[in-house]
Parts: C-alpha cells; sequence; structure tokens
C-alpha cells in the first residue's frame, strides 16, 4: 500500500523554489479553469506572468487562486506543494521590474505564450501582465 504523508514547511518552499512550473487554478461563473504557468518564488510571494486573455479575466472576476506544483519520480515517488491565496496584479513599475528580474533571473529563457485563438479578439496583444500571489494556506503530501 501507498503511504502518503505530510511535508515538513521547509520541504514545501524548497520544492517552491526549485521546481520550473505549477498549474495555476481560477474560476469564474462557478467554472474552474487550471492551466500550467511558469513561475518563481521568493519565499513571500509566487510571481506568474501572461498575455492578457482568458486567465486574466477570469482573475480579474475571482481574484482567489490555488497554485501546484509536483515533482513526479514515479506512481510511487512524488511531492506536491498546493497553495491558495489572492492573485494581485502588479501595476508599479517598481514591482514590475523586480518581478520580471526574479522571473527571468529563476528561467532566462521564459516568454509568455502567445494563444494564437485569442489574436484576432486581442487589442492589446503584446500586454504582459504580471500577477504576485501571495499565500495564504501551503499544503504538500508525498510519498513516504
Amino acid at each position: 500500500m501507498l503511504k502518503i504523508e505530510e511535508m515538513a514547511h521547509g520541504e514545501m518552499l524548497a520544492l517552491l523554489l526549485r521546481a520550473a512550473y505549477g498549474h495555476l487554478a481560477c474560476a469564474r461563473d462557478n467554472r474552474p479553469y487550471v492551466v500550467p504557468m511558469n513561475y518563481t518564488f521568493d519565499l513571500q510571494f509566487i510571481y506568474f506572468f501572461t498575455t492578457e486573455g482568458t486567465k486574466t479575466e477570469m482573475i480579474e472576476a475571482n481574484n482567489a487562486v490555488c497554485f501546484q506544483v509536483e515533482e513526479f519520480t514515479d506512481p510511487l515517488h512524488w511531492r506536491s506543494v498546493m497553495v491558495t491565496g489572492q492573485a494581485e496584479r502588479l501595476e508599479r513599475p517598481a514591482d514590475v521590474e523586480h518581478a520580471m528580474q526574479l522571473i527571468t533571473g529563476h528561467n532566462p529563457t521564459l516568454a509568455p505564450a502567445l494563444n494564437e485563438t485569442k489574436i484576432g479578439a486581442w487589442t492589446r496583444l503584446n500586454n504582459v501582465v504580471i500577477y504576485r500571489l501571495r499565500p495564504d494556506a501551503i499544503y504538500g503530501r508525498k510519498t513516504a
């Protein structure tokens, strides 16, 4: 039988620092939406960025989000951390610059994905939006 146990707080923070991507969950009008996201974590906030589109519309309607990361070796060896909180859109130039430095420092090759299905509808095609998520709660599980 597979034994699953809670992760220590330090283990959860280490996984958030180490992982390269996670899954962002948001909801609007009782409809959930989950997407993979590149991100960075600075022990206080999770920072992620995107272009204007479905995610930004959903977060503007309801900024309560969940972010999940995992390390998966095989079905018997994995770790998963889930963070809940409020996503805050960064507007101040100093905040945006700080977040971009952290994001590109964590992974210099990152660039927001451009969803071709949205191009025709976008009037703000190249508008990058940066959010930070201050964790309200962090949960972690792992196989023993």
